[in-house]
């Protein structure tokens, strides 16, 4: 039970202090789930990120309820779930009550373009701290940059390129062991 309440606080504070959507909640993701409670590895994380684009549903959501599946089974998927949204919940029932009246306000609009800034320099973080330990090699690099540049220069579905990059890699990891067989 307690590592439930943990779960349940842990998604819960990773969902109340994060702006600007799944990618913005990666860092806390990492540092949380990685770094201070090692339910997940980074590897893990970066599958649960990548199923979660996948699927249906929000991408922070989704990796939340696979890492409390993994931690506790259903109940877990279900508390880090609820944990994860409960904030958010909250948070857009109040704002939407006041927004109304304050979004013209030029310190309301201040104050989001600050946080927007903010969210992209967290993102590129986790991107660049992703990036080391998961372009390991050539084919790695050649993946993510093929993927980098068509997702810059045209409109192909992150879906696309999520199954397309596993296909490639299973490609390239079929064709590695047939040349070390022969």
């Amino acid at each position: 039970m307690k590592e439930l309440l943990d779960m349940f606080l842990t998604f819960a504070k990773i969902g109340g202090f994060t702006f600007g959507g799944g990618y913005a909640m990666l860092p806390i993701l990492q540092r949380e789930v990685v770094e201070k409670r090692h339910w997940a590895t980074e590897n893990e994380l970066m599958d649960y990120y990548a199923i979660g684009q996948c699927t249906p549903g929000i991408i922070a959501v989704n990796t939340a309820t696979f890492i409390g599946y993994k931690r506790k089974g259903y109940i877990g998927g279900i508390v880090a779930t609820l944990g994860c949204i409960t904030p958010s919940l909250i948070i857009i029932t109040i704002i939407t009550a006041f927004l109304r009246n304050f979004s013209e306000l030029a310190a309301v609009q201040h104050a989001l373009a600050g946080i927007r800034a903010c969210v992209c320099v967290l993102i590129l973080d986790s991107v660049i701290k992703l990036g080391k330990k998961s372009i390991i090699n050539l084919p790695a690099f050649v993946i993510a940059l093929g993927v980098f540049l068509g997702s810059l220069f045209t409109d192909i579905s992150t879906i696309l390129f999520v199954v397309g990059a596993g296909a490639l890699g299973i490609v390239i990891k079929l064709v590695e062991r047939r040349r070390k067989a022969c």
